[in-house]
């Protein structure tokens, strides 16, 4: 858990404290130098796992370079058993097998992991909500 986690509080806190300054020149220079270093925070942040995932996608051990595909792997194998293969055997189930329960299903857990994985993260969101994305 880094710093990131806890920006839409911090983000909270800074801006009451930004109205506390009455000059709106000085109020604007703050809320600026307030956003620049979030960035940067993030940047660096950012720079640090890319260079983490550089090292580890280098190694010659498939426990360290081979985790990330693996999980990939098996998050797009769960969805594909809950949204094809549960629903096309729960269907030929109800037809040829009617007395058989129903298979049970994965919650959206697995959304969360995937759009983690893939990076769809609230930081991408921030940085087109500031003009800031490539």
């Amino acid at each position: 858990m880094g710093i990131l986690d806890f920006l839409p509080v911090i983000g909270t806190a800074v801006q009451k404290l930004l109205d506390l300054i009455p000059d709106p020149g000085a109020r604007a220079r703050a809320a600026e130098e307030y956003q620049r270093t979030v960035l940067d925070i993030a940047a660096r942040a950012e720079a640090e796992q890319r260079e983490i995932n550089r090292v580890e996608a280098g190694s010659a051990s498939v426990f360290v370079s081979g985790w990330r595909p693996a999980i990939g792997w098996v998050c797009a194998a769960a969805l594909a058993f809950q949204y094809l293969a549960r629903p096309l055997f729960g269907w030929a189930a109800g037809i040829w097998l009617p007395q058989l329960p129903a298979l049970p299903g994965l919650d959206d857990n697995l959304w969360q992991l995937m759009f983690g994985m893939l990076g769809m993260g609230s930081l991408r969101s921030f940085e087109k909500s500031r003009g800031i994305a490539r």
